[in-house]
């Protein structure tokens, strides 16, 4: 079961606003696939994106070949999973492993240093699984090329080595199935964001060694309570506390208690961020931790919601809080839930993504005619700086910060996009606490470039008030792409530079700086946010 409990200005929401969606009948409505319920608008998008109601059923009937192909493998030395997928396809899974306490190797990058480190790992006892919905996404398709070759290199034929996952017809689709992958087939009727239900979620995670039947089965004992049209109904009261405050509270805390599920937030920044995050309105997701400074600052604008292991009397809930108990299980389905309702409570339609493209078509463009990185403003202490969006970067790096932190407002918010290497570099999470604690105002920190299929819908789509940090590196060690004209490293240095002129072009003020040894470089940074603080 799951359990809502709220206090102050999020139980008044979901005392005003839950009836009107029983009366609505929108429970019902959304689990009998109802593509009306967002507009005539998004009629065409909603009729093919509900599949996701009933994902937990629909899955049901693979779990025993991805349980059979998990002991094939272990019986021929496999004891590595790793996963070659971005947003959607990556997203859930490392969720469901790292709750469940087992390994899986999540390669969601294209910085060549976090490659190789996938690659190097131990290729002998790895099997790999390549999900992608659309079976096109470059990153994706990257990935496998250079596990390809390494299968190769080791003596290993990859038809025995790699699993596909991806929609039926796609171009993966067809060209695994020509190379003898094994192949499954996910709905293709959820996007996905909303696939942590499907094969997507399922499949590496059930191969990897997570009990799967239990958490398919958790999904469908919600997916039941969420049929119903009552004020009890978890999703709708999730719904009502996420966007129906007065005024709204348009930026959502979610708060582990570290006792139950671990890197919830890290999916539920996708899920609402790429869901609400368009036509210049939205819910900007922030994963937060019990110390962040955000908890400390009473913003106005701050919706808290607590992941906790058990309920607790209502008292003892925070003022205007929400604190939601629940298995992972039950927690996809209530939040995927909640958020296509959010999407029809704020006018729009929750399972498009028009800005996340852009970006690509940016990138894409610069590797079709590779240059050399434009020459940058000035370097300070071994950092290149360059900005983009019409601000002064001042002669230093603490100008530089300086001044994109001028655009900030008393309603904005600041982002970090970190194009580095997350496994070997995760000290750069500092960089959220530090900026937090100096602005006062909301900091999402996202590693480059999985983020661009995650949140990076809402900083292009969604509220016009985000302030740009981006960080860059210069690869000790670059790594050719297979069959490809341009290397992992300019790969990830187009989509940098893709990202940063998008973001200028609506607008958003990016300050681009490149490390050249990122130890130094954030002692660096870390030491300009610092000393300007009031």
């Amino acid at each position: 079961m799951i359990n809502i409990a709220a206090t102050g200005h999020a139980a008044e929401a979901i005392e005003r606003i839950v009836p009107q969606l029983v009366s609505d009948d929108v429970a019902g409505r959304i689990m009998a696939q109802d593509a009306t319920l967002w507009g005539a608008e998004a009629e065409e998008e909603s009729g093919k994106r509900l599949g996701w109601t009933e994902a937990p059923a629909v899955t049901w009937s693979i779990i025993d070949d991805v349980i059979a192909l998990r002991d094939r493998l272990r019986e021929q030395g496999v004891t590595r999973i790793a996963l070659a997928g971005m947003g959607g396809s990556s997203l859930a899974p490392e969720v469901i492993t790292a709750t469940y306490g087992v390994e899986l190797t999540v390669l969601d990058s294209t910085e060549p240093g976090q490659v190789l480190r996938a690659l190097r790992d131990g290729i002998e006892q790895t099997a790999l699984v390549v999900s992608s919905k659309s079976g096109s996404t470059l990153e994706t398709d990257s990935q496998k090329r250079a596990f390809e070759a390494a299968f190769r290199e080791a003596g290993i034929d990859p038809a025995d080595r790699i699993v596909v996952v991806t929609d039926p017809g796609s171009p993966l689709d067809e060209a695994a199935r020509a190379a003898g992958y094994r192949v499954f087939n996910a709905d293709p009727n959820v996007g996905g964001r909303y696939s942590a239900l499907t094969a997507f979620g399922i499949v590496p995670s059930g191969l990897a060694g997570v009990d799967v039947r239990d958490l398919v089965n958790e999904a469908l004992a919600a997916s039941q309570a969420l049929r119903e049209d009552d004020a009890r109904n978890p999703g709708l009261r999730l719904a009502a506390a996420l966007a129906g405050t007065r005024p709204l509270r348009d930026k959502i805390g979610i708060v582990p208690d570290g006792t139950h599920i671990v890197g919830f937030g890290d999916w539920a920044e996708q899920l609402i961020a790429e869901s609400t995050g368009k036509e210049g309105k939205g819910l900007l997701p922030l994963a937060l931790q019990p110390d962040s400074p955000e908890l400390s600052e009473s913003l106005s604008d701050l919706q808290v919601i607590r992941l906790v292991g058990s309920p607790r009397d209502l008292d003892e809930v925070a003022d205007g809080e929400v604190e939601v108990v629940g298995t992972l299980g039950w927690q996809f389905m209530v939040w995927e839930f909640a958020v296509a309702v959010a999407g029809r409570m704020l006018g729009i339609n929750p399972f498009d993504q028009p800005d996340v493209e852009s970006a690509k078509v940016a990138a894409r463009g610069l590797l079709d005619d590779i240059q050399e990185p434009s020459a940058p403003l000035f370097t300070d202490g071994g950092i290149e700086v360059r900005a983009l969006g019409g601000f002064d970067a001042g002669a230093s790096i603490a100008d530089a910060v300086d001044g994109l932190l001028s655009n900030l407002d008393d309603q904005g918010y600041v982002a970090v996009h970190a194009y580095l290497d997350r496994i070997g570099d995760p000290e750069f999470e500092q960089l959220r606490d530090v900026l937090a604690t100096r602005v006062g105002r909301p900091v999402t920190f996202g590693w480059g470039p999985r983020f661009l299929h995650s949140t990076g819908q809402y900083h292009k789509g969604g509220v016009p008030n985000g302030v740009f940090l981006q960080l860059l590196s210069k690869p000790e060690e670059d790594l050719a792409i297979p069959d490809r004209p341009f290397t992992f490293g300019q790969l990830i240095g187009a989509q940098a530079a893709g990202d940063a002129a998008v973001l200028a072009e609506h607008g958003r003020p990016v300050l681009s700086l490149t490390l050249t040894d990122p130890a130094a470089g954030l002692a660096t940074l870390v030491a300009a946010i610092e000393q300007r603080q009031s």
